[in-house]
């Protein structure tokens, strides 16, 4: 293997490595938002979005 295709070889895990990272703290941020989201709505918050209900 020449040190050129170390090289790529190198930097395309290191991409694929920082990339699955933020895969990673996407995914668990987003379950974390729905979590705050839903104690949020369970102590009588309700959306601005939400116009079925009356406002508090």
């Amino acid at each position: 293997m020449s040190p050129h295709a170390l090289y790529v070889t190198a930097a395309y895990g290191a991409s694929a490595l920082a990339i699955a990272g933020l895969v990673l703290w996407i995914l668990f941020d987003q379950r974390a938002r729905k979590r705050e989201l839903a104690e949020l709505e369970a102590a009588g918050h309700r959306r601005r979005s939400d116009r079925s209900g009356a406002r508090p």
